[in-house]
């Protein structure tokens, strides 16, 4: 088996060509399920190399193969999401985003180069391991019902039967040359809340003629509040009071189109629910229906819910996490590995841990001593791409150690 120094050989090797990976698809981002010239360049990169694919799952999605020796002893999945954001790219780079109003502020172009610099790799060393390699270019993480759990119904996980799964995501609070991990339940269910509350308009000054739905939506928001009490625990976490799960209820819209002296006829709220436990996330869906019906009766009112299901809570399998920590403090020494706190943010990867033991990780881009601290979906979100040279070789690693001890 190949050294660490072997591999980090290799992806300084890469580095150039990744990073132009990263560039080009970050200047030609597009939007979820719409990513057909992306996933074009990912193929013409796959042609190049002569790495076997196929493409076109739930129209832009790709799967391609590496097969080692005795390619059915084991399957590992490598997955890497295409999509970009509606946002306006504010920073002055060589590789600005060449799409008005749409920009990768979420990382996925870094994930997209990083995960094709990692197959690079393993391609060239398919004779150092036993099993399958199975490389997901995957659509659409950014909007519900999310590309991975439509490309999961379309088979992904099997012929060959997928044994593990790994993923990463950029992280800016974190310095480049680092790496986190959490074991278990790491990121939250992820559910809309759409409210329409129907009252009687009038006139602000004839309060005997109007029943003001402003007033029924904000006893909404209140009683949900007082029904689902929570506090802040020393990870920063929100734990409902009652059982300590972690929950997120919040509304961050609402809309009524009256007036100073116009008293609309209906309010519009959205918000959203977060949890890490799936009878809990069924049992709270229910009580928050009962208490917009409740509040409504109360004053002679009616609503109008509806909870669209996101994502599941993402979970980290504890033995592979476990060696991929061990393999990350190998490649980049003890000091560069971190632990990770609870996330209340959501991420489609959740429907893959759900079925397949897996580890999703995230990778330092950050680097104040350049100004690089932008979060995540903000119009000046950037990486230090030194990060892409960690992260080519790290994957790889951190792949043929799972081939040779799991």
């Amino acid at each position: 088996m190949k050294t660490v120094d072997d591999i980090k050989a290799m992806a300084k090797t890469l580095f150039e060509d990744v990073l132009a990976f990263r560039r080009h698809i970050h200047q030609n981002p597009e939007l979820s399920f719409h990513e057909f010239n992306t996933s074009n360049y990912v193929c013409s990169i796959l042609d190049k190399y002569d790495i076997a694919y196929q493409k076109d799952i739930v129209q832009t999605g790709i799967v391609a193969i590496i097969e080692g020796k005795n390619s059915s002893k084991k399957t590992i999945l490598l997955r890497a999401d295409l999509d970009a954001l509606p946002i306006e790219e504010k920073n002055e780079v060589v590789y600005k985003s060449k799409n008005p109003g749409v920009m990768h502020a979420c990382g996925h172009d870094v994930h997209t180069a990083s995960v094709l610099g990692t197959t690079l790799i393993l391609h060239q060393l398919k004779e150092q391991f036993e099993g399958t390699v199975k490389v997901v270019f995957q659509p659409g993480e950014e909007v519900l019902p999310g590309g991975a759990s439509l490309m999961i119904a379309e088979g992904i996980l099997h012929n060959p039967s997928v044994e593990i799964a790994l993923a990463q995501h950029v992280f800016p609070s974190m310095e480049v040359g680092k790496v986190g991990f959490r074991s278990g339940m790491y990121m939250a269910s992820t559910d809309e809340i759409h409210i329409t509350v129907y009252g009687k308009g009038g006139h602000a000054a004839m309060a005997a003629e109007y029943n003001n739905p402003l007033v029924i939506a904000a006893h909404i928001i209140t009683e949900i509040e007082k029904q689902f009490p929570f506090s802040i625990d020393a990870e920063g976490v929100a734990r409902n009071i009652g059982n300590r799960i972690p929950t997120v209820i919040a509304f961050g819209k609402m809309e009524a189109k009256g007036a100073t002296n116009v008293i609309p006829e209906t309010v519009y709220l959205a918000g959203t629910f977060r949890t890490m436990d799936e009878h809990w996330r069924n049992e709270v869906k229910k009580q928050i229906a009962e208490i917009v019906h409740a509040v409504c009766a109360s004053y002679g009112a009616k609503a109008d819910i509806n909870i669209i299901d996101g994502y599941p809570f993402l979970t980290n399998n504890p033995e592979v996490t476990t060696l991929c920590k061990q393999a990350s403090i190998e490649y980049l020494g003890a000091e560069n590995v971190e632990d990770l706190p609870l996330r209340m943010t959501a991420e489609d990867f959740a429907y893959i841990t759900q079925q397949v033991p897996s580890c999703f990780y995230r990778l330092g881009t950050g680097n104040k001593s350049l100004g690089i601290t932008s979060g995540v979906h903000t119009a000046t979100f950037d990486v230090d791409e030194k990060a892409l040279e960690i992260s080519i070789g790290l994957m790889a690693w951190m792949t043929l150690s799972l081939f040779q001890r799991n």
